[in-house]
C-alpha cells in the first residue's frame, strides 16, 4: 500500500486499540479498524494486527493514511454562504434543503458538490472519496453553520476537537407546547431505534448500547402553543436535538420524522409550507486546528424561521 502520509504520536490512554488511536487521532474506529486491516497502523514498529488488542498509555504508534480514491463527485456552481474561509477550512451558512454530502438518491445538488467548485477541488481527502471534507454534518432540513476541512492537518484537528467534545454548538429550535422547567438538562444515550432503524430513540434501559448525549435547553421566548429555545449541545449525536426535545414531550414543530405539531398550529404550518424541522445551527466555535486562535462563527435565524415564530408570538 503506497501512503500519502504518514502521522505518528503516542496513545494518552491505555485499553483497546481501536478506542486509544480514535482518542489520540480523532478519526473515528470504524476508519481505525479499516486502517489497521489493511495493516497500516504500527506500534512500537510492530505491525497492528486486532482492533481489540489490549495496549497501555505511552505506546508509540504510526499509520500511513492511503492516498484517497479518486473522487466520483462532480463540481457544481452552487451559490454558498460563506461565513469564514482560509487556507485550511471553510465555514458555510448551509439551508435548510441542502443535503452535505452525496449518498443514494442525492448524487448532485449538495453541499460537497458546491464546496468542490467553490474551492477548486481543494477539500481533505482523509474521509475517504464519499465525503471530502467533511468533519460533522447538519441534517438536510435543519438549517445553520458547518465548518469543513481543506487540508488533512485541518481535518485531523476538527476531528479530535469534535471527538472530545469541545466544539461550541449553539442550535435554536421552535418546539411544540412550554417546557416544564423552562430550562435543563437533557442526558439521555440514543441509538437506533428498535421499531424503525432509520430513525434514533432514546435508550433508558440498557447502558451498553447507544452513544451518551447531552443537550442543555434554555426557553428564550413563549410563544402560542409553542417555544423558542435554545439548545447548547454537549455531544453532537444523530438527530440529537430531535429525539431529546421529543424525549421531554416537545418536539420540534414541522419535524416529518419525529413532530406532533399541535392541533392549533397545523393550519398555520400549512398556510405558511412549513415542513421541514424547525432546527438551526447558529453558533459554531473551535479552536482553529492549524493557527492555535480560538474562532466563533454566528448564523443569523433564517426567514421562514423568523416568519414562524413571528405568526406564534402570543
Amino acid at each position: 500500500m503506497s501512503a500519502a502520509e504518514i502521522i505518528s504520536g503516542t496513545l494518552s490512554t491505555a485499553g483497546r486499540l481501536d478506542k486509544a488511536l480514535a482518542e489520540a487521532t480523532g478519526f473515528s474506529r470504524e476508519r481505525i479498524k479499516t486502517l489497521i486491516g489493511d495493516e497500516a497502523v504500527r506500534l512500537d514498529d510492530a505491525p497492528a494486527r486486532s482492533p481489540s488488542l489490549k495496549v497501555i498509555a505511552g505506546t508509540h504508534f504510526t499509520i500511513a493514511l492511503p492516498a484517497p480514491a479518486p473522487l466520483d463527485v462532480e463540481p457544481q456552481d452552487i451559490p454558498l454562504a460563506v461565513v469564514f474561509e482560509d487556507d485550511h477550512l471553510i465555514v458555510v451558512d448551509k439551508p435548510a434543503g441542502m443535503v452535505v454530502h452525496p449518498a443514494a438518491g442525492n448524487r448532485d445538488g449538495t453541499l460537497v458538490n458546491a464546496l468542490l467548485h467553490h474551492c477548486g477541488g481543494r477539500l481533505s481527502g482523509i474521509n475517504g472519496v464519499a465525503r471530502p471534507g467533511i468533519v460533522h454534518r447538519i441534517d438536510k432540513d435543519t438549517s445553520g453553520l458547518l465548518v469543513v476541512a481543506k487540508t488533512d492537518a485541518a481535518h485531523e484537528g476538527l476531528a479530535r476537537q469534535f471527538a472530545d467534545h469541545s466544539i461550541h454548538r449553539r442550535y435554536l429550535a421552535v418546539c411544540a407546547g412550554h417546557p416544564n422547567p423552562s430550562e435543563g438538562t437533557i442526558d439521555a444515550r440514543l441509538g437506533r431505534s428498535d421499531r424503525d432503524r432509520k430513525k434514533m430513540d432514546v435508550l433508558l434501559a440498557d447502558a451498553r448500547r447507544g452513544k451518551r448525549a447531552v443537550t442543555h435547553y434554555r426557553t428564550l421566548q413563549r410563544l402560542d402553543h409553542a417555544a423558542l429555545l435554545e439548545c447548547r449541545l454537549e455531544t453532537g449525536r444523530t438527530h440529537q436535538v430531535r429525539v431529546h426535545c421529543l424525549s421531554i414531550g416537545h418536539p420540534l414543530l414541522g419535524d416529518p420524522v419525529y413532530g406532533r405539531t399541535p392541533k392549533a398550529l397545523r393550519p398555520l404550518l400549512s398556510d405558511l409550507g412549513f415542513a421541514r424541522q424547525a432546527l438551526h445551527a447558529a453558533e459554531l466555535g473551535f479552536i482553529h486546528p492549524v493557527t492555535g486562535e480560538t474562532v466563533q462563527f454566528r448564523a443569523e435565524m433564517p426567514p421562514d424561521m423568523r416568519e414562524l415564530i413571528d405568526e406564534t408570538t402570543r
